[in-house]
């Protein structure tokens, strides 16, 4: 029987092994990070992983770290978040540095800009991935449900007419409708909490007993 790695050793060699392999970006990581943690070792649920992501995506930093970092810390906690940190790092920080001691021979060999072109569409194909799997993890309720459409009609409507909107304005936004939602909701309990009346005792009729003991003495 094989005998499982210990947890922090297998939390390096997978955030190395993600990080060494994956081309386009923190985007197309969010396919592999999934398989890995959610779907393969389980160490974390599938909506808290969508949690993970938004609050990697909503920080200051790049997608692939923050996400390794806040993984790290929830399967390991700090010394987890450290080695996963490092791990996701090192591959790109090692292959760059490589490239760079002769980056004008290295971008002029024909080869390298055939294998560059099949790069790219495996990473359209890694990002649309991801984009569904988060899609389908999302809750079926009607605020996120047309949050989704509005996002995605504006995202259409805005490229279509070459208007230039960043991403971040999109976050921002969708993040004051949700805890504008939430305080709503919360003002709205609250208020049914304090506007609810215990419905009035009902009269007790008299037992039987007693009726028949007060049917006597009127006899």
């Amino acid at each position: 029987m094989k005998k499982p790695l210990p947890k922090l050793l297998s939390l390096f060699l997978s955030f190395l092994k993600i990080g060494a392999f994956t081309f386009g970006g923190g985007y197309a990581m969010i396919a592999l990070l999934e398989s890995e943690f959610v779907s393969r070792k389980k160490w974390i649920g599938r909506e808290e992983f969508l949690d993970i992501l938004a609050v990697s995506e909503s920080t200051p930093g790049p997608i692939a770290v923050n996400t390794a970092t806040y993984i790290g810390y929830k399967v390991a906690g700090v010394i987890g978040s450290v080695l996963s940190t490092l791990a996701v790092c090192l591959p790109a920080f090692a292959i760059i540095f490589v490239i760079s001691l002769f980056f004008d021979k290295f971008l002029a060999l024909t080869y390298v800009g055939y294998a560059f072109r099949g790069v790219q569409v495996a990473v359209v194909y890694l990002i649309a991935s991801a984009g569904v799997k988060v899609l389908k993890g999302l809750k079926r309720d009607f605020f996120t449900i047309a949050l989704a459409v509005a996002v995605f009609a504006c995202f259409v409507t805005l490229s279509l007419f070459a208007v230039s909107f960043s991403s971040i304005f999109y976050i921002l936004i969708c993040g004051v409708l949700g805890l504008a939602l939430y305080f709503v909701r919360m003002l709205a309990r609250k208020k049914s909490t304090e506007n609810k009346v215990d419905p009035p005792d009902s009269p007790t009729s008299p037992e039987p007993s007693e009726q028949a003991a007060e049917h006597r003495r009127d006899e």
